[in-house]
């Protein structure tokens, strides 16, 4: 009988300590990888954001300047040629064009065409752009997807908000391989909108996202505390993201407390994990 006790009350501290061990780890592989995919899907779009606000902005100081004899003008923050299409008086088309391959100031190579389709005036409340792909690469995968930004005008804060939905949004590895995505995202602007110098501009981005991972998981995030970004700094400064996916507890991607770097740190509860972001997906590093 002593034996018998002694037995259970082995197994009972055996299972106990796994749980224990369980509760120490409770991110896997699964969650890095699912946090993995949602950052490089983030960095992404968001360049995509960054060079379409940055053509239109040069558009604007085109026509306000009156001189429209040349269509063609040069992108500041890459290497592309960025034509206009100006034969419309309210539509006009800018088309970013990266050729076979050019590499930009972060050492992102991008191919193909962006795209964009603008209704009026970047500054104009309810202004449009809206960006397709043409067979467009960034550091080796497709993207796909249409991604549209609306001026909102001021928020209570006195600051101009523009909204960006994506819609369709794919980035399609070599394999064939798909990773899905589609937002609704605000940007209030605090820094850096009422300048021609874009190297000033601020913003804090709200909404959520959902998609689907490289190993095929479905999930949707909500950022929960502004994400702060600046144009200066390849990746968000600062805020958090809560990713949901079904049959686990959610956890966090928390970009930090302000620093222009490349880190992130995924929690769940008491345990973190620090992560490098990224503008390529792990199967290309």
């Amino acid at each position: 009988m002593k034996i018998l006790k002694f037995l259970f009350l082995f197994t009972a501290t055996a299972i106990l300590m796994i749980a224990c061990e369980q509760n120490k780890s409770p991110l896997s592989t699964d969650d890095i990888n699912l946090a993995d995919d949602d950052a490089v899907a983030e960095a992404i779009f968001d360049d995509i954001f960054s060079t379409a606000d940055n053509a239109t902005q040069l558009l604007d100081g085109f026509l306000k300047g009156g001189d429209v004899k040349s269509d063609i003008i040069v992108l500041a923050d890459s290497c592309p040629m960025v034509t206009v299409d100006l034969s419309d008086e309210l539509i006009k088309v800018i088309t970013v064009d990266f050729g076979d391959g050019c590499t930009g100031l972060w050492d992102q190579t991008r191919s193909g065409k962006i795209i964009i389709t603008v209704t009026g005036l970047r500054r104009q409340v309810g202004s449009t752009r809206t960006v397709t792909f043409d067979n467009y690469y960034f550091n080796g995968v497709k993207v796909e997807g249409t991604y549209v930004t609306t001026n909102e005008g001021e928020n209570s804060n006195d600051n101009i908000v523009f909204s960006t939905e994506l819609t369709g949004g794919k980035i399609i590895l070599p394999n064939d391989i798909t990773i899905e995505r589609e937002f609704y995202r605000e940007r209030e602007w605090i820094a850096g909108y009422d300048t021609w110098n874009i190297w000033d501009d601020e913003c804090l981005v709200t909404g959520g996202a959902t998609g689907t991972t490289y190993k095929g998981y479905t999930y949707e995030n909500t950022i929960i505390s502004a994400l702060h970004w600046k144009r200066v700094c390849k990746f968000f400064v600062s805020g958090v993201i809560q990713v949901n996916r079904e049959g686990v507890d959610p956890f966090e991607i928390d970009y930090g407390d302000g620093g222009c770097d490349a880190i992130a740190v995924l929690r769940r509860g008491d345990v973190e994990k620090e992560i490098m972001l990224r503008y390529r997906h792990r199967i290309l590093r």
